[in-house]
């Protein structure tokens, strides 16, 4: 969640009517939410919350994580950039409210938008995990808001299809550049070197956890 309102955030706050109707939330309307486990993000003025993330979502998150961490930890050439995670704020142009993605890299010439509170620019690169029963948002809305916000390289880790889709930036929009499954490997566009085969994102069958 958000850091707490300042003096004048609180003062700016109480003259607004609340909870504000969809389509005018602003970020001290967003400051103003609970911190109850459940993640509120904003998206031209709409908000939308997403239930606290499954074991099999946190899981899968790891893994990719892990193996991020491993890319740069591995790799003998200089520090390629940083990787963060849920719930670190990332804030694009044009949105106020900071987003939260599951996974985020930040290429090491780029660390500068890397700020106190939140990142404030396009990460190079963002993976989301659907989530059960709300898949769409992350196909859809987000998608659209991480175009338009100049993010590079966008990966869509479907849980239930154990398929992992890569979105590159050209021009003005994502095109697809790839759908892997179990028995492939998936390659960043963007971070130059990092590839995961499909199988180590995912438990097995054995480890699911229903």
């Amino acid at each position: 969640m958000g850091k707490a309102p300042t003096a004048q955030e609180e003062a700016r706050i109480s003259e607004r009517a609340w909870p504000p109707p969809q389509g005018q939330w602003t970020y001290e309307d967003w400051l103003r939410l609970p911190d109850d486990g459940y993640r509120y993000e904003v998206i031209d003025g709409v908000l939308y919350m997403a239930p606290p993330p499954s074991t099999l979502h946190q899981r899968i998150a790891a893994r990719l994580v892990e193996a991020l961490t491993a890319f740069l930890r591995d790799d003998p050439s200089p520090l390629k950039g940083e990787v963060l995670f849920a719930p670190t704020g990332v804030r694009l142009p044009s949105q106020p409210v900071p987003f939260q993605p599951d996974i985020l890299f930040i290429r090491a010439e780029r660390l500068k938008i890397l700020g106190e509170q939140y990142v404030e620019g396009a990460p190079d690169l963002i993976i989301e995990i659907l989530p059960p029963g709300n898949w769409l948002y992350d196909r859809r809305e987000k998608m659209r808001a991480y175009q338009e916000g100049r993010v590079a390289e966008y990966w869509i880790v479907d849980p239930d299809a154990r398929t992992i889709e890569v979105y590159v930036l050209e021009g003005e929009a994502y095109r697809l550049a790839g759908r892997y499954g179990l028995g492939e490997i998936v390659r960043s566009q963007v971070v130059t070197g990092f590839r995961v085969p499909v199988a180590q994102v995912f438990p097995s069958a054995l480890e699911r956890v229903e």
